[in-house]
């Protein structure tokens, strides 16, 4: 059982207020503090500051593997060790949520998307977690690389938009597009399946690749991954461009550039 206890306020612009009693600590991303109370001391420390056999070496190792998952090369570690309870939030750097998964409900291990780490109570590792089907890391959306989070007690992600849980029994499988997953327990398998149809994969909109996971496990999806708003918002800029231009302008601007590319082969 946990020994913090907190609070996520907000709707789509969250952050979690946690609630250290007396001689324990938490770990929160570099930049993530939104505030705490004054009593609490704070040290910056290498990774995620777990310790290494190979010492201050090996504590700088495994901060530059985690640094590959989308997370800082250096934390910050907030302690209570005054006899009186102590509060500190973390805020999430997206538009979305934040959720609390208690590593002992998940095997004492979650997999995420690269930079879903927020925070998490002391002694949690943020590792590398290889994707070992190549088409899962050429085609999964995330890379070869994702985030293995361990430990022991509960750790606070990130995701944009919507976030919705679900559990998958035993053999059953739910297709997702890839940039929507978040995070799934150790015991659900990930796979990357063809749309199946040329049709479909082209004119869709959807891709040529989903995700496949089959459970049991547990899952957890985002219905706005960043790319999906980056393209969005990259989108609207360009059209807004177009409409200030004018149309006239614009498209004799690209007639003209289209001409000058026939004629010079660039």
């Amino acid at each position: 059982m946990s020994d913090i206890s907190y609070q996520i306020h907000g709707s789509d612009l969250q952050f979690v207020e946690v609630t250290l009693p007396p001689n324990t600590a938490i770990v929160g991303e570099q930049g993530a503090m939104m505030y705490m109370d004054d009593h609490l001391q704070v040290d910056t420390v290498l990774g995620d500051g777990s310790r290494s056999s190979f010492g201050g070496i090996g504590r700088f190792f495994k901060a530059f593997k985690r640094s590959f998952t989308g997370e800082s090369l250096f934390s910050g570690r907030y302690s209570n060790s005054i006899q009186k309870n102590q509060r500190v939030a973390f805020a999430a750097p997206t538009l979305g949520k934040i959720i609390a998964v208690d590593l002992a409900e998940t095997g004492g291990e979650l997999i995420c998307q690269k930079g879903a780490f927020l925070a998490g109570e002391s002694g949690t590792e943020v590792n590398i977690a290889w994707q070992k089907r190549l088409r899962v890391g050429f085609f999964g959306g995330e890379g070869f690389i994702m985030q293995r989070i361990s430990g022991k007690g509960v750790v606070f992600i990130n995701a944009t938009g919507a976030l919705t849980e679900m559990t998958l029994s035993v053999g059953e499988t739910l297709r997702v597009d890839s940039g929507c997953l978040v995070g799934l327990s150790s015991s659900v398998t990930y796979d990357i399946n063809y749309a199946g149809k040329i049709k479909t994969a082209i004119f869709g909109g959807e891709g040529l690749f989903y995700a496949s996971l089959q459970g049991p496990g547990r899952v957890w999806i985002q219905s706005l991954p960043m790319s999906r708003l980056s393209a969005e918002i990259m989108g609207n800029a360009l059209a807004g461009n177009k409409r200030g231009m004018g149309g006239k302008f614009y498209m004799l601007l690209v007639i003209t550039l289209v001409l000058i590319s026939l004629f010079t082969g660039q």
